[in-house]
């Protein structure tokens, strides 16, 4: 099968005929053999409805119905799960991500051997409001990231299958796929421009507090990449450091006192300085993070997937 096309869906009962019609007609006129996949996400609108009647008529429309609502990245890792084609395709079902695009993200991953080519949305029908904390989310996670992409959250993607079946999205992963590609070693990550098109039916899904938790997101995913299986390297130098600090800072105050008591100074004791009380408290902070990195290594040591490598060839 050439292509795999993974559609998660919260209420979009109303696009869902137009979609399938426009994807349909551009499989026929490319000649690929093909599968779409909707991932109906606890939709109440009728949606699964709608996909039951479609996959009536055609018999690569494939469904999986969620009992609530779950999220984008379960939606997408529950697709990735089950697709078959040599590429997969994820899009969003509101019609604003453009059915055209298909054949050159394919051709870009057959040709040019990429391993992921992610959309850009350069053009954007979306308000000052969505569009400026758009820009500056999307600069933040390539400097974290170190992948240039103009448009993490581009919910239209393509790779290749092999990609899909290396990687587990969750939480609210699914902005970071091109992240998790590379954390497991596919690297060969592009991007091509592609059209946007305003919403045609319903509102949109998604509120401000997607760009909190973003970031939040993002530096969990940072962590777990530099420190998931090392977690000692992280929290073990920081707490030393603090500790390090702290008791450097109780031999200075009770050095100075002692310096004062023998030149004949007028001193106090040490208990009276708050310079006593700040080392005492970065000592037992550093402490309490080393003991953390201990933790977290007894932890990583137990984990069932301590020793999973993603190889790439073997003879």
């Amino acid at each position: 099968m050439d292509i795999s096309l993974v559609i998660p869906l919260f209420n979009e009962a109303e696009s869902l005929p137009e979609l399938t019609a426009w994807i349909e007609q551009v499989m026929k006129a490319h000649n690929y053999s093909y599968e779409i996949l909707f991932i109906n996400d606890g939709s109440t609108d009728g949606s699964w409805q709608v996909i039951e009647s479609l996959q009536k008529k055609n018999p690569q429309i494939k469904g999986v119905k969620f009992r609530r609502n779950y999220g984008k990245s379960p939606a997408l890792y529950t697709g990735f799960q089950r697709v078959q084609g040599d590429v997969v395709i994820t899009m969003d079902a509101d019609l604003q991500d453009s059915p055209d695009e298909i054949p050159e993200l394919y051709r870009m991953i057959t040709e040019e051997g990429y391993d992921l080519v992610s959309g850009w949305k350069k053009k954007r029908y979306d308000p000052l409001s969505k569009t400026i904390p758009t820009k500056i989310y999307n600069a933040t996670a390539r400097k974290v990231s170190g992948i240039y992409l103009h448009d993490f959250n581009c919910g239209l993607k393509a790779y290749r299958n092999e990609v899909v079946k290396n990687i587990e999205v969750y939480g609210d992963m699914h902005r970071y796929i091109p992240y998790l590609a590379k954390n497991a070693g596919y690297t060969k990550i592009g991007e091509k421009v592609v059209r946007h098109q305003a919403r045609k039916y319903g509102k949109t899904k998604f509120g401000l507090d997607r760009f909190i938790n973003g970031y939040l997101d993002l530096m969990t995913l940072w962590f777990f990449s530099r420190f998931g299986v090392k977690p000692m390297h992280f929290f073990g130098l920081l707490g030393s450091f603090m500790f390090a600090l702290g008791f450097i800072a109780v031999i200075i105050v009770g050095t100075t006192k002692l310096y004062n008591m023998y030149s004949g100074n007028p001193y106090r004791l040490i208990t009276d300085s708050p310079y006593f009380y700040l080392s005492l408290t970065a000592m037992i902070l550093g402490t309490q993070l080393f003991l953390a990195g201990f933790i977290g290594e007894l932890i990583s040591r137990n984990a069932q997937d301590r020793n999973h490598y993603q190889i790439e060839k073997e003879i």
